[in-house]
């Protein structure tokens, strides 16, 4: 590393933009040792998206929210109705919900009215379905013990009669 090489807090370090669409080399050198980083942006980004997602979804008020909007648009207030809350605290679900890019909010007149996004919910749903084969597997697995179980169990209780 040249001595006019950026240097922050002991570390030198350049970065690589030339790679690949979606990715980032970062080299870094501490005294004599170096070490190199990748980072695919692509995967990273996906993967955050997916997590703001599933944080989104993971509250009861505003999953009610989403099945409020699957039936059309509301505005803020008819989606705080339903629960003892204020505006403003509906307002930060869906809040939650725009960042997670479940819900679009639109401004019309005095109103702020919100729209269902289902993209994001897409992409949830593939990536669950990764796991379903799984759990389809390990299910059909338990229903056939069962049956075996069931199966065995049945000549005793005939004979016992």
């Amino acid at each position: 590393m040249e001595r006019g090489d950026p240097k922050v807090n002991g570390w030198y370090f350049c970065i690589g933009l030339l790679q690949p669409a979606g990715h980032l080399h970062l080299n870094f050198w501490l005294n004599e040792g170096a070490f190199a980083v990748t980072f695919n942006f692509m995967v990273e980004s996906e993967m955050t998206q997916l997590n703001t997602v599933f944080q989104a979804l993971g509250d009861a008020t505003r999953r009610r929210m989403l099945r409020e909007l699957s039936e059309g648009e509301k505005t803020v207030g008819e989606l705080a109705a339903p629960f003892e809350m204020s505006l403003a605290a509906a307002s930060k679900h869906i809040k939650v919900l725009e960042r997670a890019g479940l819900i679009r909010r639109e401004v019309r007149w005095r109103s702020r009215v919100c729209h269902l996004n289902p993209g994001p919910l897409a992409s949830a749903q593939q990536w669950l379905k990764q796991y379903e084969r799984f759990w389809t597997g390990r299910l059909d697995v338990l229903e056939r013990l069962l049956r075996e179980e069931d199966a065995a169990k049945t000549p005793d209780r005939e004979g016992n009669d």
